[in-house]
Formats: structure tokens, C-alpha cells, sequence
């Protein structure tokens, strides 16, 4: 047993299995080869389909059989993967030349998933299976065991055009990632041949015919500029923006009404950037929006932005470029396997790569064509030399005594125990020398060959195959013939599947966007005993005081530019933006502080609030369940965080009362035993917020403050306490720190 055991440094034994795991992940999973633009789980899943004869042209098959099949031979990880791959290989939103063409729901734009594989059925696209898996059968790619050794697989696809340009490609792998946009399938074709036909081309030259990206949902790019760069290098970023029209409505509003969205939008983002739109006008942002609707169809996006009579169009499109994902940003990098290794590569490079990997494919497969068509010439040159002899073979083959006699005789002139009709025949029978394949083919002849139209069709057959073997040679030897057959190739693709642009390159200024200044004014917040905050003006507040009053557990003044101020009884101040508060009408339900505060109602209550702007006016006094007091200067709180913590509390301590300190001359302070102190204000100090404060009253045990009250002298206030009325200013007056006077109920 002891010898079995291999001693060896752990971290060494980490390293390597790290990269062995690092390396199949980029390899084998997560970036696509340069020469096909696919990754393995792509082709896996489109040469399993070819195999099972999904054509085109023929019936839809069920999704799941494709899958298990495909996961079964070649792709042993997981089924979820590989149907993946397959619906996004199927969606026109995603690529800019889908390769398979499924049939149930396969998702939409909008981010809704595709059905399970078991509803959806899927085949092969034509073009997949013209441009793609065409020639598989003439030996012009290698084909490697697959995951078991069970089945061959095609280490790459044959495919005729930079696919890895055409559709792009993203992924994530170890410590690194690709993320390639698509482009127009026409414009990479002519790049492609501009390169064949002079390989010192330039990155630039190649610009005049690949414009820049071309995604599917269309949109705008706005920095024509910078893509040169980003061909060049491989990496960069590509700046987008939707399209917008200005469609005037009913009544003198306009519509803005977006109809391609930039391509890093589509899924949920769509959602998020409706919500986003709602959200400038719900946080006053913009007082523009009227209505936002989203009318996106399979006939395309339209999302509808209705907007005031009076508004800023073009002011408001710069907004929602600035606020929103309608102008985004697509990160480039041209990331891919190149012999083996990942590389990042520019437009020349991969253009240049896969005419290599043309240059290849055809001259495996014009060698593949060449040797047939030499062995059909072979075939059919017996042929017609037995025709002219077919009487001296038929008496040959009635003389033999088997199949192998009659051979030997075609194929090496031998005559031993061959019956002929005459010594002349038999001498020229041992002259015939036929090959073992012209030798076969004749043995296996009927005898209609011997019809004249058919001897005549075979010398004209000789005749076009004499030909193949002609134009084949010429191809092989001369590159100039070669490289006419590839573009001959990509014209007749270009011709049958191009299809026009989609985005827009341009340079455009960037967005500026002026926010209209909010004209200052005073509004009443108000807030209910259960929460709900929102704002009014001040007249409708003068016109509905009695009932405000009565309804709002918080009714005051601020500035509509200030602040609200929420002390709890955590010892915690919580502000809140009055703009992010709704303001409208009277009867308006309004929103839960918590939604627009930091303010959490299942930890903590509020005990206080008031405007900020009234607060720096004043001094605050604060006061706590153990008796603990102080007064702070209003103007600390005045901070730009939304939360602090207003003051500092003891162990097992919290907020009994927070209160500006405005015309108040006493304090009384009552504990849950009963006990009640007046005693004047001026008798507590003034501390830093972040202080703990001094004692206001001796507490026995296990007693607390339980409530505060502030009066004036010489006026009357009286308060509710066991059942009966007490006047505050009647309480015998003490200091600050003393016992207090019992209250008997």
C-alpha cells in the first residue's frame, strides 16, 4: 500500500490541477475557436443535428432529442447548457445570422425564457447547412474521439465565412473573457475578399468596407471615432444609443417613442429601463412625463413616451441618454482560440485567420475531389477500352472456369485454363493488362452498358471528368484559382443571405443635460400614524388644517429643496430628500417612509421630526428611558448622509423624546411608577450630539421615563393621567437630578 502513495508538495499539486481545470474551462468550454467562431457546445450541438439529419428541408425534431443526443456522444455536461446554446443560436435578437430555426417559444427580447425543451422542436438553418457543415463527408476537417472514444467528432466546422465576426461571441472563462459584437454578414464578406486579394491591407482600408458593429436590434453608434483603435488593438468600448422619434400626439403632447434599443438592453434591462423612466418622475426628476407605455410587438420595440405640451424634447432625450441604459456602453474584446491558445486578435487578424483556415478547407477538399475524379478516370478508361474489346472479354468470361481466372487474365494477361475460340484471341487476351479497379468494374458491368447511347454517355462522362481533373489540378497548383473559388463561395452566400444594415455608425455629441432649477418654495410634509409620508402645498394645507392636523401623526413646513429630519428611538437621525417624497393632493395616500429613508419600522420607531431648515434655528433636547438629557445645537444635524446617529446612548438605553428647544421654560419629565419632576429647562447642558448627556432624574429601581412634557410659565397645560386632569405648572417645582413628586392616581 505504502508504495502506492506519491509525496509531493501540496501547493505544486493545487497549481497544476488549478491550470488543468483553468485550461478546459478556456479551451474546451468558454471561448469560441477563431477559426469557426463557435464554441464546443455550438458545434457539438449543430454537427448532432446534422447527424441526425435535422436538414432544413425537412420536419422540425423535438428539442429534448437533440439535447439528450447531443449530451449523450459528445458534450457530457449537463443538459441545461447545450439547450441554451441552442436557443440563443435560434434567436434573431441575439445573433446577427441565426443558425437554427426553432419552432414553439423560444424567448423573446423582453428576457422571458424559453419554454422547456421538451415543448420546443428545432432544425437546421439553410445557411448552417450550406456554409456551415457542407463537405463534411470530403475529409476537410480532422475528427477527434469524443468524451468516451465511443464516436467521432469534428475538432472545428468547415464553415465558409468569419462566422466569429458575423455572430460574434461572449464568455466568460478563468481569468479571463471574450465579448465580440456582430456585424453584417455582406460588409465582413467584402472585407474578407479585399484581404484576399492584397494580405497588406490595412485595419483602416478594411473600415471602408466593415463599417463598425451591426447589432440586431439596430440602435446607434456614437464614436465612429474610436473604432479604429478597437479594430486595431481588439479591445475598447463601443458607445451606443437607442433610437428615438418625435411623434406629435393628440392635444399638442408629443410622443417619444423609441424603436431600437442599444443591444447590451435586450432581457430583463428592457423592464429596468421602464422602471428607470418612471422613476425620474416619481423622485421629480422630470415633470415631463405624462404616460410611459410599452407597445413592443414580434413586429418589433416601441416604447412610447408621452410627453407635456410645454416640454423639452430635446432636453428630455438627453436626459434619459444620461439617467437610463438607453445609452450604454459595449465592451470589446476580441477574444478567441488561435492554434490552441487564447489571443486576443484585431479585425485584420481574424479575417486573416479564417482565410488560412479557407485556404485549408479547400485544398483538403479539391485533393479529397481530385483523387475520385482520378479514380473514376481510371475506371471509366477500362471501361471504354473493354467496350472496344467486349467480345474478346465476353469470350474470356464464358471460358473461365470462376471470377478469379477471368481476373487474372484482365489484370495480368494470364490464360492457363481458359478455353478460347481460336489461338488469336488467346494471344490477345495475355495483351489486355488491365488495373485491379478497371478489372472489378468490368466484371461487375451489365450488359445494357453495351447500348450505344450508353457507351456514348460514358465517353462524354470521361469527358467531364477529364475536365474536374483539370480545373482540381489547377486549383491545387495555382493560389490565384484557389482563392477564386473561396470568393466565388462568399459571393453566392452574400448574395442569398445578406440583408441590410441595422445600426447606425455615427459621431455624435454626447448627451448634455440641463436640469431645470426647481423654483424654491414652502410645503406642509405629512406624515400618518402609520407611516405614509407625502407633501402638499401650503394652501391646500390652510384649506384642509382642521382635518391634516387631526389625520397626521407630523404636520410642518419645509422647503420643497430641504430636508426632513427622523430622530428614533434607536438614537439614530434618518433624513429624507422633501423631492423624494410624492407631493399632490390632499387625499393622496402618499408612500412608506421606510421606501424612501433608511428608516426600518420592524427595528426602530420614530419619536420625532421636523425640517432641517427648522433645526438649524434651534437648539434639539434630547432625553432617554434611563433619565439621560442634553441639548444639542441644531445645526450638527445638518449632515449629507441619510443616516447618523443623533446621540449617543447607554447599554439597554433609548429615545423617550426629542423636541425643539423653542419658547419651553420647564421640563416634566414622568416615570412609569408614577413619579413626576418640573424643573427648568435651562438646567440641562448643552453637549456634541455624539455625547451621552447628563442625568435628569433619580430613577428607583427597575422605573424608566416614560414620558415628557415642556410648559411655559404662567400658562395653563394640563395632561390625561390616571383617569383624571393634571395641571403641569401645579407639579411642585425641583432640579435637575432629584427624585420628583409621586402622583397618586
Amino acid at each position: 500500500m505504502e508504495d502506492r502513495i506519491i509525496k509531493t508538495e501540496y501547493a505544486e499539486v493545487m497549481q497544476k490541477s488549478y491550470i488543468d481545470y483553468a485550461m478546459s474551462v478556456i479551451i474546451a468550454r468558454a471561448l469560441p475557436d477563431v477559426r469557426d467562431g463557435l464554441k464546443p457546445v455550438q458545434r457539438r450541438t449543430l454537427y448532432d443535428m446534422h447527424e441526425l439529419g435535422i436538414r432544413y428541408d425537412r420536419p422540425y425534431r423535438k428539442s429534448a432529442r437533440i439535447v439528450g443526443d447531443t449530451m449523450g456522444k459528445y458534450h457530457p455536461h449537463g443538459d441545461s447548457s447545450i439547450y441554451e446554446a441552442l436557443v440563443v443560436m435560434s434567436q434573431d435578437f441575439k445573433k446577427g445570422l441565426p443558425l437554427i430555426d426553432g419552432h414553439g417559444n423560444f424567448g423573446n427580447i423582453e428576457g422571458d425564457g424559453a419554454a422547456a425543451m421538451r415543448y420546443t422542436e428545432a432544425r437546421l438553418e439553410q445557411i448552417t447547412q450550406e456554409a456551415f457543415l457542407a463537405d463534411l463527408d470530403k475529409d476537410v476537417v480532422d475528427f477527434i474521439p469524443n468524451f468516451d472514444e465511443t464516436e467521432k467528432e469534428p475538432s472545428v466546422l468547415p464553415v465558409k465565412i468569419p462566422n466569429l465576426l458575423v455572430n460574434g461571441s461572449e464568455g466568460i472563462a478563468v481569468g479571463m473573457a471574450t465579448n465580440i459584437p456582430p456585424h453584417n454578414l455582406a460588409e465582413i464578406i467584402d472585407a474578407t475578399k479585399a484581404y484576399m486579394l492584397d494580405e497588406n491591407i490595412t485595419t483602416r482600408e478594411l473600415m471602408r468596407y466593415v463599417k463598425g458593429p451591426d447589432f440586431p436590434t439596430g440602435g446607434i453608434v456614437i464614436n465612429q471615432d474610436e473604432l479604429l483603435e478597437i479594430y486595431e488593438t481588439g479591445m475598447g468600448k463601443i458607445k451606443l444609443r437607442g433610437k428615438v422619434e418625435v411623434e406629435k400626439a393628440k392635444g399638442g403632447k408629443t410622443n417619444l417613442v423609441i424603436t431600437e434599443i442599444p443591444y447590451t438592453m435586450i432581457g430583463a434591462n428592457i423592464g429596468k429601463f421602464l422602471m428607470d423612466v418612471a422613476a425620474l418622475a416619481e423622485t421629480k426628476k422630470t415633470q415631463d412625463i405624462v404616460d410611459i407605455t410599452n407597445q413592443s410587438s414580434k413586429e418589433g420595440i416601441r416604447i412610447v413616451i408621452e410627453l407635456r405640451k410645454d416640454a423639452d424634447v430635446e432636453n428630455f432625450k438627453n436626459m434619459l441618454y444620461k439617467k437610463t441604459r438607453l445609452e450604454d456602453t459595449f465592451g470589446v474584446n476580441m477574444l478567441a482560440i488561435s492554434d490552441g491558445r487564447p489571443e486576443t486578435m484585431g479585425l485584420k487578424a481574424i479575417i486573416r485567420e479564417s482565410v488560412s483556415f479557407q485556404y485549408e478547407v479547400a485544398g483538403r477538399k479539391y485533393r479529397n475531389l481530385l483523387a475520385k475524379e482520378l479514380e473514376r478516370k481510371e475506371i471509366q478508361e477500362g471501361l471504354i477500352k473493354a467496350c472496344n474489346v467486349i467480345d474478346l472479354i465476353i469470350e474470356i468470361l464464358r471460358g473461365s472456369k470462376d471470377r478469379a481466372m477471368a481476373k487474372a487474365c484482365l489484370v495480368e494477361g494470364k490464360t492457363d485454363g481458359i478455353k478460347f475460340k481460336s489461338k488469336e484471341s488467346k494471344v490477345m487476351a495475355s495483351q489486355l493488362m488491365f488495373t485491379e479497379k478497371q478489372a472489378a468494374a468490368i466484371l461487375e458491368m451489365r450488359l445494357y452498358k453495351l447500348i450505344g447511347l450508353e457507351i456514348e454517355a460514358l465517353i462524354n462522362e470521361h469527358e467531364d471528368t477529364m475536365a474536374n481533373i483539370y480545373r482540381y489540378e489547377d486549383i491545387l497548383s495555382r493560389r490565384d484559382s484557389m482563392a477564386q473559388v473561396i470568393m466565388n463561395e462568399l459571393d453566392g452566400i452574400k448574395e442569398k443571405y445578406k440583408r441590410k444594415r441595422r445600426t447606425q455608425i455615427t459621431n455624435a455629441e454626447e448627451a448634455v443635460y440641463v436640469e431645470k432649477k426647481v423654483e424654491e418654495m414652502d410645503i406642509v410634509f405629512l406624515m400618518d400614524r402609520f407611516g405614509y409620508a407625502r407633501t402638499i402645498d401650503t394652501a391646500t394645507y390652510e384649506r384642509n388644517k382642521e382635518a391634516a392636523d387631526a389625520e397626521s401623526r407630523y404636520a410642518f413646513v419645509c422647503r420643497n429643496t430641504g430636508k426632513v429630519c427622523l430622530f428614533t428611538n434607536t438614537g439614530q437621525l434618518h433624513t429624507v430628500k422633501a423631492m423624494d417624497l410624492p407631493f399632490g393632493k390632499f387625499r393622496d395616500k402618499g408612500v412608506p417612509i421606510d421606501n424612501v429613508s433608511n428608516f426600518d419600522s420592524a427595528k426602530e420607531s420614530i419619536v420625532y421630526a421636523a425640517s432641517q431648515s427648522d433645526l438649524n434655528l434651534y437648539r434639539v433636547i434630547f432625553a432617554t428611558k434611563q433619565a439621560m438629557l442634553k441639548v444639542v445645537d441644531g445645526g450638527e444635524f445638518d449632515v449629507a448622509k441619510r443616516t447618523v446617529a443623533a446621540t449617543k446612548l447607554a447599554d439597554g438605553d433609548e429615545v423617550v423624546s426629542v423636541t425643539a428647544f423653542k419658547e419651553q421654560r420647564n421640563m416634566i419629565l414622568q416615570t412609569k411608577a408614577g413619579y413626576f419632576l418640573r424643573f427648568p429647562v435651562e438646567e440641562i447642558p448643552e453637549k456634541k450630539k455624539g455625547a451621552i448627556g447628563v442625568r435628569g432624574m433619580k430613577l428607583a429601581a427597575k422605573d424608566e421615563i416614560e414620558a415628557v412634557y415642556y410648559s411655559q410659565n404662567a400658562v395653563d397645560q394640563t395632561i390625561e393621567y390616571g383617569g383624571r386632569t393634571l395641571e403641569l405648572n401645579k407639579i411642585k417645582p425641583g432640579h435637575r437630578d432629584s427624585k420628583g413628586v409621586k402622583v397618586r392616581v
